[in-house]
């Protein structure tokens, strides 16, 4: 039962061929069967000869399959020879050989023949596949059955990537999130076109819950371009869509390319509830990059409402700090109190509070160049300019210094101011005459003696043998009064000089205006000594965009200025559903005068409320009780030089131009010559028309349209 059916077919050929081969050539020695076996022993003859004459393997084997052949033809010629069955019965003895040979040798030849393994062969090697199975559990260091089961579902996928896993670790507390550590097949070569795709096919997950990483190299393991790690977390996934945490939240909606800062990472969430803020703390993943943030997409993706009143971003670095508020914080009142503004050693007081509530400071002296300082406050009307007027008017007042104040026109805010401070009027001639008159004390206190060595000094701030007190002249509505036709010309012209000479002699200016660019009375000479030398101050400029170019342009380089809005309104409910019933957007809007943007040291501009100051009460309480006046020998020295009376006096004879000239057509016209008289300019017949010297665009426009003969 156990012979194959070949090698039982093959012996009972043998057995029934061996009587023939006895037997006909001795009765039929003409036979055609005699003819068949003799042409298949040539045959087999031919066998031999070309497996002698091949190299190829198995040359034996091949000629002793062909002998039964050869050896079937010479029985049949041996017995078609003799004499009836030959002595002794040869004829039939050597076919019984021959057959038995063919029964007993033959089959055997069979067992180096491919394809053709005996039948017992089969069922002993069928256990060896089974065995091979577990043959490289044990070359594996003993790999747990999550690598093995791993292992057999990546090599039913075709090895992706020409990859083996080494290692496939679960993560704790998930059913079907781990990760599999993967290095090439070759050694030395890296892995390549492996994608998320071609990891995720063989564990039945979407392409999207799994995240290839590179390996980095440790003690007692490879790392590199042949090594690689696959995330697989189907579960957290799951979870991460539903319910996320907030750094889940912010590296899927904020940190991700297309969101609102990309390559960001969020340190720490924060929440304070006395302020009602939330605070999310982030910074840069790659510390050589710059954050770049999108407000608007940061609020969608943390799905913060979009609005300006309550979403504020602060930028230190490669770190920035998201303010969520559950109110404007700048709609708050900040009374201003004495305690906050008497400046301290270093000349600082407090001018108001940032949107995290940090105090913001201002100066009245340069402390670290050993100067007085300057300033420049722009805004529009009612943006709060004449408010942060008060509050560093009684600073200065408080740290022992005199404030004159000049308006282009008169109200009640500044006339509430003069009675707590040296001067004060309301018109183009006063800020003229006050311009002046601060130019004339530069020489006056170059050469006033200091009394403990006789000698003159640069003014020392703080220093108590100084023998005058620092000065700060402020211009209210500067652009306008620059732009004056008949006093503009020396107003500009003063201003330049005070803010190039005035710190040195104790003697800073103070202009505010609605734009600090030299076509408006700003020249670029006036700008920087005041950029330089100073806090500036931009409350609204009328848009948010005027703002910015405002701020801008008192800052070297311009980054990430804060945007202030006409008024700040929180939104209420869904526009489009107002819009569907036809109802009106509420009103709500709260008024953002008082804030500004204020420009420090280093160029970083900050977002501020300035303190309120009531002109509505009795401003006493933020004030000295004594005024701080100029000393007897610096009145005295400008009355010697006709500078100092009323200034709100009519335009004296020869003040800023020549006397009239008698002889000049008979009509006794004046010729007023520019830069504050006594400098060159030409003279005018045209009506009492004054000549002007050219030096600008506008003032070459203000001549053309002064000619009236031409």
């Amino acid at each position: 039962m156990t012979t194959p059916r070949s090698v039982a077919l093959e012996r009972l050929a043998y057995t029934l061929a061996a009587p023939v081969l006895a037997v006909a050539p001795n009765l039929y020695p003409d036979h055609p069967v005699n003819q068949v076996v003799q042409l298949a022993g040539a045959a087999g003859i031919g066998g031999w000869f070309l497996a002698a004459k091949s190299d190829a393997h198995g040359a034996g084997r091949k000629i002793l399959r062909w002998s039964p052949l050869v050896l079937a033809a010479a029985i049949d010629i041996a017995a078609k020879n003799t004499t009836g069955f030959g002595p002794y019965g040869l004829d039939g003895l050597l076919a019984a050989g021959w057959a038995t040979a063919g029964y007993l040798v033959m089959p055997f030849s069979r067992h180096t023949r491919r394809r053709h393994r005996p039948a017992l062969a089969a069922p002993v090697a069928q256990p060896a596949p089974a065995e091979v199975i577990e043959e490289p559990v044990v070359q594996d260091d003993g790999a747990d059955l999550l690598t093995r089961d791993a292992r057999m579902l990546w090599e039913q996928a075709g090895m992706p990537g020409r990859t083996h896993i080494v290692k496939a670790t679960r993560h704790p507390g998930q059913q079907n999130d781990m990760t599999i550590l993967l290095r090439a097949s070759e050694t030395g070569r890296p892995i390549t076109g492996l994608t998320e795709a071609a990891v995720a096919a063989p564990f039945a997950v979407h392409s999207s819950d799994v995240v290839l990483a590179e390996v980095a190299i440790q003690p007692g393991r490879q790392g590199g371009p042949g090594w690689m790690e696959a995330h697989l977390t189907p579960d957290a996934n799951q979870r991460r869509r539903a319910k996320p945490t907030d750094q889940e939240r912010w590296t899927d909606k904020v940190g991700s390319p297309k969101g609102g800062a990309p390559g960001s990472e969020l340190v720490h969430k924060s929440r304070d509830d006395v302020r009602g803020v939330t605070f999310y703390r982030a910074r840069m993943a790659d510390a050589t990059t710059s954050p770049r943030i999108d407000l608007a997409k940061v609020c969608r993706g943390l799905k913060l409402p979009e609005d300006d009143s309550c979403v504020f971003v602060l930028i230190d670095g490669i770190e920035f700090l998201i303010s969520a508020f559950d109110k404007p914080p700048l709609s708050a009142i900040f009374p201003a109190t004495r305690e906050l503004l008497t400046p301290d050693a270093k000349g600082m007081y407090v001018c108001g509070y940032t949107i995290t509530g940090q105090p913001v400071k201002n100066m009245v002296f340069q402390h670290d160049k050993n100067a007085a300082r300057h300033g420049l406050i722009l805004g529009v009307s009612r943006s709060g300019k004449t408010q942060f007027f008060a509050i560093d008017m009684a600073a200065m007042s408080l740290a022992g210094q005199i404030v004159w104040l000049s308006t282009v026109r008169k109200d009640e805010k500044t006339s509430t101011l003069g009675r707590y401070i040296d001067r004060q009027g309301s018109n183009a001639l006063w800020m003229a005459r006050s311009l002046r008159a601060a130019k004339a004390l530069c020489e006056i206190r170059a050469e006033m003696p200091w009394a403990y060595d006789g000698q003159p000094h640069d003014y020392k701030p703080g220093d108590a043998r100084c023998p005058y007190r620092q000065l700060n002249v402020f211009a209210d509505e500067f652009m306008t009064a620059a732009q004056d036709a008949t006093f503009g010309e020396f107003i500009q012209a003063d201003g330049d000089d005070l803010t190039v000479t005035g710190l040195k002699y104790g003697i800073g200016f103070n202009p505010a205006g609605q734009s600090p660019f030299a076509h408006n009375g700003f020249s670029t000479e006036m700008k920087d000594n005041l950029r330089q030398n100073s806090r500036p101050s931009i409350f609204n400029m009328g848009s948010p965009g005027a703002t910015r170019k405002a701020a801008e342009g008192t800052m070297e380089d311009a980054y990430d200025v804060p945007t202030i809005p006409a008024r700040y309104a929180q939104q209420e409910g869904s526009a489009i559903e107002r819009a569907m019933r036809g109802e009106a957007d509420p009103e709500n809007g709260v008024s953002t005068g008082g804030v500004a943007i204020m420009v420090l040291d280093n160029g970083r501009a900050v977002l501020m409320r300035s303190l309120y100051a009531d002109f509505d009460t009795d401003l006493a309480h933020l004030f000295p009780d004594e005024v701080n006046r100029l000393t007897d020998y610096e009145v005295s020295e400008l009355e010697k030089r006709g500078l100092w009376f009323d200034w709100n006096e009519p335009v004296r004879p020869g003040e800023f131009w020549p006397e009239p000239d008698e002889d000049d057509d008979g009509e006794g016209r004046s010729r007023r010559r520019g830069g504050g008289g006594g400098k060159g300019g030409r003279s005018s017949k045209g009506g009492g028309r004054r000549s002007e010297q050219v030096a600008s665009p506008r003032q070459a426009l203000e001549a053309i349209k002064s000619l009236t003969d031409a």
